[in-house]
């Protein structure tokens, strides 16, 4: 089962006058895991998609969807997909993979229909690619580990850059994904903005009564998300995003824009933010 749902770009000016409905509607993803469904938000930042996908031990196909307006999703795209579950595998172009959780699977344009199956826990990004580029899984050993933040300040944690210049090539899509740890809970600190780019965050590892505050909106006019388990947020280019939890956490960064420079952002001092 196949269920889409779109989602408007929307203007900082009027992100100001949002209340807390508002801005979880128009930010904040959540349903993405229901057994034996696929359930993808369409997004018009970049045209960049997300969703989840539990197979429950069958076989869930992405091939058509109508929002992207080709006969094959992929015709045109290319894809990130995240294992957060437990033993799982994709089907695409002939081949077969088996993720295990924290496993990376990039597909290039052009690769078809996607089948998913196991128990896998598959989160999914999408945006559009210009040049193809080869179908790739991506191990946690494969990935290129990045040690950033300490106990004191509350925000030790490693960057695994998975779909990544420094790892492999990609269109368009960067991706992967950051681990805190025990006694940990801020992530993204100073925050930044990146006016050329968006940036979606999908939280899991958090128990059923864990919370992420998320912070968004504009370094002087921060707004703010609460975002459960497995709950992903969106981020226009002009809004900042940060965040701490009531407990240890993991969540998948995912971007799309201009370029593929994981260091291209604006920062803001915690002291600048309002």
């Amino acid at each position: 089962m196949l269920n889409v749902q779109t989602r408007y770009a929307v203007h900082a000016d009027h992100a100001r006058g949002m209340d807390t409905e508002a801005l979880r509607e128009n930010f904040l993803a959540t349903d993405l895991f229901i057994e034996g469904q696929i359930n993808l938000l369409y997004t018009h930042y970049e045209r960049f998609v997300l969703g989840g996908a539990v197979p429950a031990g069958g076989r869930l196909v992405l091939d058509h969807v109508e929002q992207a307006g080709t006969p094959c999703f992929l015709d045109r795209r290319e894809m990130g997909i995240v294992n957060i579950g437990d033993t799982g595998t994709v089907a695409a172009g002939g081949e077969t993979w088996t993720l295990e959780k924290g496993d990376v699977l990039y597909l290039g344009k052009g690769a078809g229909a996607v089948t998913l199956g196991g128990q896998g826990r598959f989160y999914i990004t999408s945006c559009p690619a210009h040049a193809t580029f080869p179908n790739r899984l991506l191990r946690k050993a494969d990935c290129k580990e990045v040690k950033l933040g300490s106990v004191e300040t509350s925000n030790k944690r490693t960057i695994y850059q998975a779909i990544h210049p420094q790892v492999m090539e990609s269109c368009q899509l960067v991706l992967g994904y950051t681990s805190l740890e025990d006694g940990s809970v801020w992530n993204t600190m100073p925050a930044h903005t990146h006016d050329r780019r968006i940036e979606m965050y999908l939280y899991f590892n958090l128990s059923p009564e864990g919370r992420v505050v998320h912070l968004m909106g504009e370094p002087k006019q921060t707004r703010h998300l609460m975002v459960a388990n497995e709950e992903a947020t969106l981020s226009p280019p002009w809004s900042l995003h940060s965040g701490a939890g009531t407990e240890s956490y993991t969540f998948v960064w995912a971007m799309a824009g201009d370029n593929v420079d994981y260091t291209d952002m604006d920062f803001v001092q915690p002291g600048d933010l309002r």
